[in-house]
């Protein structure tokens, strides 16, 4: 950018390590959550901000797009993106971009991790090192990985990279998902109610967002019964947490492994009390390489957008 030009103006809306925060603040004018610091400031300066830097929890709705009338891009790091409103992004011309493919590997291997956490029981067997409880006796009996009953809900690149890792247990897959793959050889089934009925590990990773909001119900918890487990590494609002709660505290339900929640960070007491439950938090992509890897890419799109170049990763929507 030659000397005398300012440098453009960048909203945060969420609070970002340093290796995001530092080329974005070598780069362009930064307002660090202006909107909630400071909103008399935010008011004059927000004629000037072209760009919104976003994680994949932020919340941008109309009300926040419409108080920007230079606003272009927003780019969000994280492959999700139900908390933009991208429908008003797009009717103001703005693109909005996110950050799949590198966070895959991360989150499949977080899903195969709970999975294994849940089955051994290994939070519970560090407690009982622990604590002194080895002396008095064994550790109850936990249940077979290798040659068990995957279900996936959502058969997307993260999905693939959870059935890959799978395999290696050899356990035998299905899943299901708005359509057939072609490009997979595991068995889809028409609803997650049939697939859970199959399934001893029900995982799932399919967007958040109002399409998919409660999808896994009383009914498909139900359905994988009281010898299975809900993993979910997606949204939390893609289970229904108050018939979870129920179904774990009836027995109807084995248990679950969960990295997501409903309202985060708040996590239901009745979530914590049980047993047959594995709570990680939202780290689904949280290891140092991988969040580089997501800081880089949302601010390629950034950069891209703001300079006319082609984008890296838009939003299904805004290709």
């Amino acid at each position: 950018m030659p000397a005398n030009l300012p440098q453009p103006d960048v909203l945060t809306v969420a609070n970002f390590p340093s290796f995001l925060m530092e080329p974005l603040e070598a780069a362009y004018t930064v307002h660090q959550r202006l909107h909630e610091t400071d909103p008399a400031l935010f008011t004059r300066m927000a004629p000037r901000i072209r760009a919104i830097a976003a994680s994949g929890d932020s919340k941008v709705g109309t009300e926040l797009i419409a108080q920007l009338p230079a606003l272009e891009i927003i780019s969000v790091m994280g492959v999700g993106y139900d908390g933009i409103d991208v429908a008003a992004a797009k009717a103001r011309g703005v693109v909005v971009t996110h950050t799949p493919g590198v966070l895959n590997d991360d989150v499949a291997d977080l899903a195969i991790g709970l999975m294994l956490a849940w089955a051994r029981q290994l939070p519970r067997a560090d407690r009982y090192v622990r604590c002194g409880d080895w002396a008095r006796g064994p550790l109850p009996l936990g249940r077979k990985v290798s040659g068990a009953r995957l279900g996936l809900v959502g058969m997307g690149r993260i999905g693939q990279a959870i059935a890959h890792r799978a395999a290696a247990f050899g356990m035998s897959i299905a899943y299901t998902a708005r359509s057939v793959r072609a490009d997979v050889p595991y068995r889809h089934l028409p609803t997650a109610a049939a697939l859970a009925a199959q399934s001893d590990f029900l995982v799932v990773i399919t967007p958040g967002g109002a399409a998919t909001r409660k999808l896994i119900d009383a009914q498909v918890l139900a359905a994988l019964g009281p010898q299975g487990c809900l993993v979910n590494v997606a949204r939390g609002s893609v289970v229904d947490e108050a018939a979870l709660i129920a179904a774990l505290q009836a027995g109807t339900l084995g248990g679950a492994a969960l990295d997501v929640f409903e309202n985060e960070p708040a996590v239901p007491q009745a979530l914590r009390e049980l047993d047959n439950v594995v709570l990680t938090p939202h780290i689904g992509s949280a290891t140092a390489q991988t969040r580089r890897a997501m800081a880089e890419l949302a601010f390629a799109n950034l950069d891209a957008g703001l300079n006319g170049r082609a984008l890296l990763t838009p939003v299904p929507e805004c290709r």
